[in-house]
């Protein structure tokens, strides 16, 4: 998984290694430019890999995406991650057992072809999807 190390504490004074700037280069391309994780079978369940990217989701056919339990893959709580549908096939977001997605209306499909949504890591197994979702 990618650390950030923009949030770390560094002073003034303090010598940064290549290693270092590097880190932090990465760090803000991966949040400004948003890394693309193309999926285009007809399931995908997210992985710590997913974090601060968008998971792009193109089929014909319907698909699943399922937000994992924490106990199987433990994502940060404050989690962001973008899905975006570029197939016909619509996509459902389902819960594994044990977790809560929650969004306005209940709505856990994203709405169409191109359409954009994301999800929200709120709590250990409680995540909030938003954005252009349908019932």
């Amino acid at each position: 998984m990618a650390t950030y190390p923009l949030s770390e504490a560094y002073i003034d004074g303090d010598v940064l290694t290549a290693a270092n700037v590097n880190s932090i280069t990465e760090g803000v391309n991966d949040i400004a430019f948003g890394v693309f994780n193309a999926q285009t079978g007809t399931s995908y369940t997210l992985a710590l890999t997913d974090v601060a990217k968008v998971v792009s989701l193109s089929n014909a056919a319907a698909i699943t995406l399922t937000v994992p339990d924490n106990a199987s893959i433990a994502l940060p709580v404050g989690t962001q991650i973008l899905l975006y549908q570029g197939g016909a096939g619509q996509v459902t977001i389902t819960p594994a057992a044990g977790v809560d997605v929650r969004s306005n209306g209940a709505k856990l499909k994203i709405a169409g072809q191109y359409a954009v949504a994301g999800l929200l890591k709120i709590a250990t197994d409680e995540w909030v999807a938003f954005g252009n979702l349908t019932a």
